[in-house]
């Protein structure tokens, strides 16, 4: 659990409230999931994030976040938290930030899964809607900067704001280095999407600073390489990542090589884990999967790579992940036999 005893200067009775809010986000299982592809055995480590108070691993950030901002003042009880979102970032500051007592209106594009919506919808928050036409992500977060100038208004930031990466690396970075070194081992890489880029910055400042040798790789689907292209290019259906633009708080200048990994790929692996596994998991779960082993299979054979099972599949269930896949010759899923998943310990 985050200490948030660590700059106790917080009003006592918000102080509990976030120690509270602690014990149900972060110090989720780690898991080393055990398959052959194929015909060669191999594991890959993985953060099972989806047991977070919401199900995903927004739920770290929005809470630090909220948490940082009372200590330095910059909200206050009763103002309403406003900001801009693919989903899961927008359920989780739903959440937390109903827990705390305030207001929230989450501003969103309007293509994302119907579950996104609803559940936002059952969390007491105001959803806006924006169209492509409106500008699409750009478009929701221009209009929460607008939203912001008026006064009682707290705007997270979630794209360029430090507290992001900095949760990240805290809490799941942190996690995973201890829980490996619980069993003896450390990482040699770590692999994850890129949708704000606070998992892969934060988890990724946290190792190298335990290692500069270990490598951290970030995740673009294939259909849409914002990361490799630097501007938005083609449409993709792993939800939570790639939206149109690079985000302030990546620097590729400090990651390694970029992973692309193809939609349908992920969607069957993602399948797989579910059915042959009993995870539940979404689309970018299955992509940070294939996106693991690829770099597995440019490392030593008994490498210890590291991804995040960002989020879970119930958010999903009105997508193409509950669908039949067509399998094309370049997939890696088809090729990869699951076999079982060991937990290591938690924290």
């Amino acid at each position: 659990m985050y200490n948030v005893l660590e700059k106790p200067t917080l009003a006592k009775e918000i102080q509990e409230k976030f120690e509270r809010l602690w014990l149900l986000v972060g110090n989720t299982p780690m898991i080393e999931i055990k398959f052959s592809y194929k015909g060669k055995l191999k594991k890959i480590f993985a953060k099972c994030e989806h047991y977070n108070l919401t199900g995903s691993i927004k739920d770290r950030m929005a809470l630090y976040i909220l948490q940082e901002a009372y200590k330095t003042g910059a909200i206050q009880p009763g103002d309403t938290i406003v900001e801009a979102t693919s989903g899961n970032t927008g359920i989780s500051f739903s959440a937390i930030g109903r827990a705390l007592g305030h207001d929230v209106k989450i501003i969103m594009p309007n293509w994302l899964s119907k579950e996104r919506m609803d559940i936002i919808k059952s969390l007491g928050a105001e959803i806006i809607l924006i169209s492509k036409e409106e500008g699409g992500f750009l478009g929701s977060i221009a209009l929460s900067e607008e939203m912001a100038k008026q006064p009682g208004v707290f705007l997270p930031k979630q794209f360029t704001n430090q507290y992001n990466c900095e949760a990240q690396g805290n809490t799941t970075g942190k996690e995973l280095w201890e829980q490996l070194a619980s069993v003896g081992l450390h990482p040699d890489a770590f692999v994850a999407g890129v949708g704000t880029g606070g998992t892969v910055m934060g988890v990724g400042n946290y190792l190298k600073c335990k290692n500069p040798t270990i490598k951290v790789h970030p995740m673009e689907p294939a259909e849409s390489p914002t990361l490799s292209t630097g501007y938005k290019v083609g449409s993709h259906r792993i939800q939570g990542i790639s939206d149109e633009f690079i985000p302030a708080i990546v620097e590729l200048e400090k990651l390694d090589e970029i992973i692309a990994v193809n939609d349908g790929d992920a969607i069957i692996m993602a399948q797989k884990l579910s059915r042959e596994l009993g995870l539940a998991v979404g689309i970018s779960s299955g992509a940070n999967f294939i996106a693991a082993l690829k770099v597995l299979e440019n490392m030593k054979e008994d490498a210890i790579v590291v991804t995040t099972f960002a989020d879970s599949n119930k958010k999903y269930l009105s997508t193409a992940l509950m669908g039949d896949e067509p399998i094309k010759e370049n997939y890696l899923s088809t090729d990869i036999d699951l076999e079982s998943f060991l937990p290591i310990n938690r924290l």
